[in-house]
């Protein structure tokens, strides 16, 4: 069965009451917008507001639940699925985690930031699957070059692209988590002991990889570019070169699980979170964002509003949809290919698969499919699709006779008739 979302014509609670929702900004506007777009809309990008549209709509199909003692009826509705919408990314982002906890080294790992210049920002765009690529691969590349230089050890590496900044501008970089430590040639884990990192080293390592690499393609002629030779294009590069590329690693943490519970935000969640829309006026959304150039007394961040009218939101959100056929989540090193390496040597963990009756479960600490009458759990009965020829119903066949169709003579007829 598809992945869904509880809905009740009761007061419900998905993952947390959300006092904004993206998808009724985009009912209201997304169609004038249409009109007179800012930029061209893309395929994919048509795409990913048509299911934040529709997501846990009817649009998509609902699932039927019944008590077999009073016959009380769930409708749960089924999500889109799309990388970009805010609540099925969240979804994606709960079974990651407990799926790759099971994966991982046991030893220390580390979070990485490696970040692209911006001044970079402008080829990016026009070469985006291929320079977003090639920013995978050499931040990767790098890491385990420096860590087999420096200590003779294989690491195991995940990584997740991110575009966007928290005002939503375009901020090309990739979140990492790093085994701090691997396999060594014996074929046996190794820690590495203690948190020093030759950053200049590392920096360096990264840049010269990645320019390598774009040179490379500018000869090829794979590069969309405004350069007239290979001259200008290393000119503009030392010009780039004036400010340093930026590397960041977090302190070691001594549990994988306290590592994918910190970077779990970073790997499918959207763009934008729903809980940081602030408010919906007319024409205007806002939303909250971190200023990390103003710091409080503590030296945090403050958080600030950034207000934008629909013609400046959905082209500055869009941007970010991710590419079709792109995966933004990534295994390097010994994380690639774990299947050649003993079972003993990761995580012992029992991977459980998380559905949508659970997470409605742990966020309300309530069951979804419990009756509220008879306290009976309650038993899938049939769904309702829409079709290009109308709406078809799906059901068993052998659930009406357990059910008892005279505990409830409506629900008989909606079985056995197809609804136009």
């Amino acid at each position: 069965m598809c992945e869904c979302a509880i809905h009740t014509h009761e007061e419900h609670n998905w993952f947390g009451e959300k006092k904004y929702r993206l998808a009724s900004f985009f009912d209201t506007w997304w169609d004038e917008y249409c009109k007179h777009p800012k930029h061209f809309i893309l395929p994919e990008q048509y795409k990913a507001v048509q299911d934040i549209r529709t997501c846990r709509t009817a649009a998509l199909g609902v699932d039927l639940y019944s008590c077999p003692n009073c016959g009380e009826i769930t409708e749960v509705y089924h999500n889109c699925k799309n990388r970009f919408c805010p609540t099925c990314s969240w979804n994606d982002t709960v079974k990651w985690a407990e799926k790759v906890k099971g994966n991982m080294l046991n030893i220390p790992h580390r979070h990485v930031v490696f970040t692209i210049p911006h001044q970079l920002n402008s080829l990016i765009i026009r070469n985006k699957f291929l320079l977003l690529n090639m920013l995978m691969q050499t931040s990767a590349e790098a890491l385990k070059d420096w860590i087999n230089y420096k200590f003779g050890l294989q690491p195991g590496i995940i990584s997740v692209l991110h575009t966007f900044g928290e005002q939503k501008e375009n901020h090309f970089h990739t979140h990492m988590i790093l085994s701090w430590g691997g396999i060594n040639k014996n074929r046996t884990v190794q820690q590495i002991k203690g948190k020093y990192v030759n950053y200049d080293y590392l920096k360096s390592k990264f840049r010269g990889i990645f320019e390598k690499k774009l040179i490379n393609f500018f000869n090829s002629g794979k590069l969309d570019h405004d350069f007239n030779d290979v001259i200008e294009i290393k000119k503009f590069l030392k010009r780039v070169n004036q400010k340093n590329w930026i590397i960041h690693l977090e302190d070691p943490m001594d549990t994988p699980a306290d590592v994918i519970r910190y970077i779990g935000r970073y790997s499918k969640r959207a763009c934008l979170s729903e809980y940081k829309i602030t408010r919906i006026e007319g024409e205007i959304i806002a939303f909250r964002y971190k200023d990390y150039r103003s710091k409080n007394f503590f030296g945090k961040p403050i958080e600030k509003e950034k207000v934008l009218n629909y013609k400046d939101f959905f082209p500055l959100l869009l941007q970010h949809v991710p590419l079709p056929n792109f995966r933004l989540v990534r295994y390097y090193g010994i994380y690639s290919n774990r299947g050649h390496l003993p079972k003993e040597l990761f995580i012992s963990v029992n991977i459980v698969s998380i559905n949508w009756r659970e997470l409605q479960h742990n966020q309300t600490g309530q069951d979804p499919l419990l009756c509220k009458n008879c306290n009976a759990s309650k038993i899938y009965s049939h769904s309702i699709a829409k079709s290009n020829n109308g709406t078809y119903i799906y059901y068993r066949l052998d659930l009406g006779r357990r059910l008892g169709w005279e505990l409830n003579p409506d629900l008989q007829s909606t079985f056995l008739n197809r609804v136009a």
